[in-house]
C-alpha cells in the first residue's frame, strides 16, 4: 500500500506543478522555477504539493528501507522525499519578475528562508540520480539495472545544466528544470509501481 502511495506522490506532484504553472497568470512555465508556484495568492498550492507529495514519497520509501530490495534506494529516496517537504515549508524569494513586481533578475542577497529552500533543492536534485545509481547496482533485473544507470547520468548531467541556466538566469530556466523533473519523477513512479505489482 505504502508504494502506491509513494508513486501517487510523485505523480501527484508533477501533475500539479504542469497545471498550475499552465494556468496561472503572469507565470511562465518556461521561465520560471517550480518553485516559484509558492509563491503570490495562489502559492499554497504548490507549498501543499511539495509537503504532500514528499510527505507519500517519504513513507513509501521507508517501506524500501524495511522491506524493499534494497535498503540503500529506500534511504537516499527518503532523504528525498524529506527534501521535498523542506522545500514546501521553506519558500523562495520572488524573484525572475514573479510574482509581478519581484525583481526581474536573481537578487544577490537572499532571505534565510530562500537559503534554506536552495539547500532542500540540492538535496532533492542530488538524491534522485544518486537513488537512481544505487538501482543501476542494485535492483534486480538487468532492465532496471540498465535504465537506472542511464537515468542517474542523464539526472546529473541535467541538474548541471540546470545550474548553468540558473546562473546565467536563462530565460528557459523553467523549462530545463521541468525536463529534470518530469524524467527523474517518471522514473521513480515507475519504480514505486514496479516494486508494488513485484510478487513476493
Amino acid at each position: 500500500m505504502t508504494l502506491w502511495m509513494g508513486a501517487a506522490g510523485a505523480a501527484l506532484f508533477v501533475l500539479v506543478f504542469l497545471v498550475d504553472g499552465g494556468s496561472r497568470p503572469d507565470y511562465s512555465p518556461v521561465r520560471h522555477p517550480v518553485s516559484a508556484l509558492a509563491l503570490g495568492r495562489r502559492g499554497w498550492v504548490q507549498t501543499t504539493n511539495f509537503i504532500v507529495s514528499g510527505t507519500a514519497i517519504t513513507v513509501a520509501s521507508l517501506g524500501l528501507v524495511v522491506a524493499g530490495p534494497s535498503v540503500l534506494i529506500g534511504v537516499v529516496l527518503t532523504v528525498f522525499g524529506l527534501g521535498l517537504v523542506a522545500s514546501g515549508v521553506f519558500r523562495m524569494d520572488p524573484m525572475l519578475g514573479y510574482p509581478p513586481g519581484a525583481p526581474t533578475g536573481i537578487p544577490e542577497q537572499h532571505s534565510t528562508a530562500h537559503r534554506r529552500h536552495d539547500l532542500a533543492g540540492a538535496v532533492v536534485f542530488l538524491s534522485l540520480p544518486v537513488a537512481a545509481a544505487a538501482g543501476a547496482f542494485t535492483l534486480p533485473g538487468m532492465a532496471w539495472r540498465v535504465v537506472s544507470g542511464g537515468l542517474a547520468l542523464a539526472l546529473f548531467i541535467g541538474f548541471g545544466w540546470f545550474g548553468r541556466a540558473w546562473e546565467q538566469t536563462s530565460p528557459r530556466l523553467g523549462l530545463i528544470q521541468r525536463a529534470v523533473i518530469v524524467t527523474g519523477w517518471g522514473w521513480l513512479v515507475a519504480l514505486f509501481v514496479w516494486l508494488a505489482l513485484r510478487p513476493g
